[in-house]
């Protein structure tokens, strides 16, 4: 291929890559803090600056695993070129505008994995299909154990005979002592190792002998940060319940918005791994670090639609009720990071929203909207991968690549 040649296809891919993060910012990250804004603990303004920030530090420290499923676990026998990076990108990033300015969020892993998977078997690819069928097995998950979780969590907040002052501070602990255990790659680890927490790191440097296979520096770290976010959030309830659920809400909201830069930013980096990794010779911080900055510009100038979108139209959430919704989404994110499953916040975070709303009775929850949005994610996946295949088709045709 004519050097000039490459080098533009490169642009292009890059841009695209940019405008697809840009799109996540403004789309896909902005359900983390939509129910805290439904739950007036925060302003739409203030959780679009939030989010930017947030998201980017997270795509920044968490976003490699994603970004290699999407690039290279997709399709077998093939490198994923600049050319078809470029027809997934831009198939991607058309279903998930559809999303923004239709008001109905449309899942981003879904319309980038179909996109990949298209593209990949347009360039003669074969199917993984273990890959597929624990891809779509986590994704069928999702719905209802982010929403069973949800309502479990929401009935529990309104029994009487707990009190608020015990149960939210026993939430925060138990949200506290996974962020002990929350994989960043900005922590040192040995060998072999991609990413490392700090409980690892820590356990690491104080070695000891394992109780029934579990590290008792690991559990100690975990116990810790637990008992701490306990007290702290239990302290701001003892002076005022009301501020003090509202503070948690928000911190809650800001680690979900952390989790989802760290899933999310693969679905528009993944495209371009062999790219930049192969062909560039660059090292992976560098397409992170394009991700990141694209989530950060589409967090700050796209997201306040969606966010009202999904705080107002799903469900009218109480304070309580927006803890539940969260509370799943972040240990269903964190999971998925660790395993390297691309997943949609847009399906988890409704999915709390739904199950948080229904403790209380459906009345505040709009079925015609619900059964919509699934429609728009099922023809999502199977249309981005014949949209996929088919651009990729017309791109190589045009421009012989």
């Amino acid at each position: 291929m004519p050097g000039a040649v490459f080098w533009a296809l490169v642009a292009l891919a890059t841009l695209t890559s940019f405008v697809t993060a840009w799109t996540l910012g403004a789309n896909s990250n902005s359900p983390p803090f939509a129910p805290a804004i439904g739950a007036n603990a925060i302003s739409t303004m203030r959780a679009a600056f939030l989010i930017g920030i947030l998201a980017a530090l997270g795509a920044l420290t968490q976003g490699g695993a994603i970004s290699e499923t999407v690039g290279a676990g997709l399709v077998d026998g093939v490198q994923i070129t600049s050319l078809a990076a470029t027809a997934g990108l831009l198939t991607a990033t058309g279903f998930m505008a559809i999303g923004v300015y239709t008001g109905y969020p449309i899942p981003a892993a879904f319309a980038t994995t179909g996109a990949m998977v298209g593209v990949g078997l347009s360039l003669g690819g074969d199917p993984v299909v273990d890959t597929y069928r624990r891809i779509v097995t986590f994704w069928a998950l999702v719905p209802p154990v982010s929403g069973g979780l949800a309502y479990l969590t929401a009935t529990l907040l309104r029994r009487d005979d707990i009190p608020e002052t015990v149960g939210v501070p026993l939430l925060a602990a138990i949200v506290g002592g996974i962020v002990a255990n929350v994989q960043l790659s900005i922590i040192p680890t040995p060998p072999g190792v991609a990413q490392s927490s700090v409980a690892a790191f820590l356990a690491r440097r104080l070695p000891a002998p394992t109780v029934a296979n579990v590290d008792p520096v690991v559990a100690l770290v975990t116990l810790t940060a637990a008992a701490a976010s306990f007290q702290f959030i239990r302290r701001r309830t003892q002076r005022s319940v009301e501020e003090g659920i509202r503070t948690f809400l928000v911190i809650l909201g800001s680690v979900v918005a952390f989790s989802s830069g760290g899933s999310q930013v693969g679905l528009a980096t993944g495209p371009l791994e062999n790219l930049y990794g192969t062909e560039l010779g660059l090292p992976g911080i560098v397409l992170l670090f394009l991700g990141a900055t694209g989530i950060l510009a589409g967090a700050w100038m796209g997201a306040p639609r969606l966010l009202q979108a999904t705080s107002r139209e799903y469900a009218q959430l109480g304070i309580r009720r927006s803890i539940a919704a969260l509370v799943p989404g972040f240990v269903i994110a964190q999971v998925a990071i660790a395993l390297g499953i691309p997943i949609s916040f847009n399906n988890i975070i409704i999915s709390g929203v739904i199950g948080g709303g229904l403790a209380a009775g459906s009345a505040g929850v709009s079925r015609r909207k619900i059964g919509v949005t699934v429609a728009f994610w099922l023809v999502t996946l199977v249309t981005s991968i014949a949209v996929g295949f088919g651009l990729y088709r017309v791109f190589a045709t045009v421009l012989g690549g």
